[in-house]
């Protein structure tokens, strides 16, 4: 799944070909793409038509054309959406779920999704502070480290809070989102601390180290494009990322660790896989189970 780099990436691809322009016409190809639209298709197209884009802005993995009437239509990529600027000439990709046209003659917004995970959806705008108005879709997910409104003293403390392993609170996206498998697994590696580790049991420098260390590994995926490990991840104009030729641990099973040279290790998680230097990342040692009251 596209992380915060890919998807910021896109924002900026869109920002340069959208902004300013009129919406014409919107073609659904395919109701799951705008399936949390709840409103239905008819009323995605209604939406849209004669608006104009403001900006493009994002939170997370979430991004956002903001428009002229206060509402925005809010994207996520899920696991394979693509947000591409074509031609309005050139030839429909297979999986095309949905289409945009403008006013004007340039290139035309196609959001073409193979599994339909992702999906685009017009929502109102609500306050979030200082940071401004955000999409009341994504108003309950939290600031990015990107984000310079992110407190991130508030961050370490909720996350000392967690009784649970340091890589799953990494992943949830209401403590600092945009974090996903890929850069979670890379900034453990950086700061040597093993994903099974107790949220809990952390120092608040630790913890601050790994924030650290996330938003400078994805600083550097950022300047790479983003990491494409196959076709399903590309910018607006159909390129992919280069970031996955740098990746230390992700990825890497059975290759030396760059540190020590120890081979990198492979353990299921959530569904996915964590991967880790045995020698650099301790794993942290089973707690002794306390005795039950009933003897």
């Amino acid at each position: 799944m596209p992380e915060l780099p890919e998807v910021e990436v896109v924002r900026r691809g869109l920002a340069q070909w959208v902004a300013g322009r009129e919406i014409a016409a919107v073609e659904v190809l395919h109701p799951r793409a705008v399936r949390r639209h709840e409103a239905g298709i008819q009323d995605f197209r209604r939406r849209l038509i004669g608006r104009h884009i403001d900006a493009v802005s994002r939170r997370g993995k979430y991004l956002w054309c903001r428009l002229d009437d206060e509402s925005a239509m809010v994207g996520h990529l899920g696991m394979s959406g693509q947000l591409l600027m074509l031609s309005p000439g050139a030839s429909d990709e297979k999986h095309l779920r949905v289409r945009i046209t403008f006013a004007d003659d340039g290139p035309e917004l196609r959001f073409v999704d193979q599994r339909t995970f992702g999906g685009l959806a017009v929502t109102s705008m609500v306050s979030d502070g200082a940071a401004g108005l955000v999409p009341d879709a994504i108003a309950h997910i939290a600031r990015d480290l990107m984000d310079p409104g992110l407190d991130l003293e508030q961050a370490v403390t909720v996350v000392r809070h967690r009784q649970s392993e340091i890589k799953r609170v990494l992943l949830d996206q209401q403590v600092a989102s945009g974090i996903g498998n890929i850069y979670a697994d890379e900034a453990l590696w950086r700061v040597q601390i093993h994903g099974d580790r107790s949220a809990e049991r952390l120092t608040p420098t630790q913890i601050r180290e790994l924030f650290r260390a996330a938003k400078e590994v994805m600083d550097e995926a950022l300047e790479q494009g983003g990491t494409s490990f196959d076709s399903l991840y590309v910018n607006v104009n159909g390129e992919s990322g280069y970031f996955d030729r740098r990746l230390n641990a992700y990825g890497r099973e059975g290759e030396p660790c760059p540190r020590c040279g120890t081979a990198i290790r492979r353990s299921s998680f959530m569904n996915r896989s964590s991967f880790w230097c045995p020698r650099c990342q301790s794993a942290p040692r089973a707690r002794a189970k306390r005795p039950s009251r009933d003897g």
